[in-house]
């Protein structure tokens, strides 16, 4: 039987800001932004080719501390481009870090250990992880 992770609850304090920050900066495509009541609001955000979401919101979300969600990691295929388009969208970030030595060889040195960082608005913590190709 598959297993699959397909949402993340991320708290945030403004969720119009965070949704901007999302979609905007990050380039998340939102899934929908559904208001429930004045007091329930829903935004899933989905990042570009994966099969797990995000959802913030207001009052229909589990009650956690906005910024309170650490070591969050989304995997990309090249990491210098990534981090450059999120510097382009100005987004905060650390620079390049190598974490270790690559576990397998492979043609990208920075394939399974290359990361870098940033947090959201609220901050909540990302990490991103190169990975070019899968055994």
């Amino acid at each position: 039987m598959n297993w699959t992770l397909e949402v993340v609850i991320v708290p945030v304090s403004d969720l119009d800001r965070a949704k901007t920050f999302y979609a905007d900066q990050l380039g998340f495509t939102v899934d929908h932004d559904t208001v429930i009541s004045d007091d329930a609001r829903l935004v899933q955000l989905t990042p570009p080719g994966s099969g797990c979401s995000i959802v913030i919101g207001k009052g229909a979300v589990p009650d956690m501390p906005p910024g309170s969600l650490k070591g969050l990691q989304l995997v990309v295929p090249d990491i210098e481009r990534a981090r450059a388009q999120l510097v382009d969208r100005g987004v905060r970030v650390s620079e390049i870090q190598v974490l270790g030595a690559n576990p397998r060889p492979t043609p990208h040195p920075l394939d399974n250990v290359g990361f870098f960082f940033f947090t959201d608005p609220d901050g909540n913590s990302w990490g991103v992880q190169q990975i070019s190709s899968r055994a």
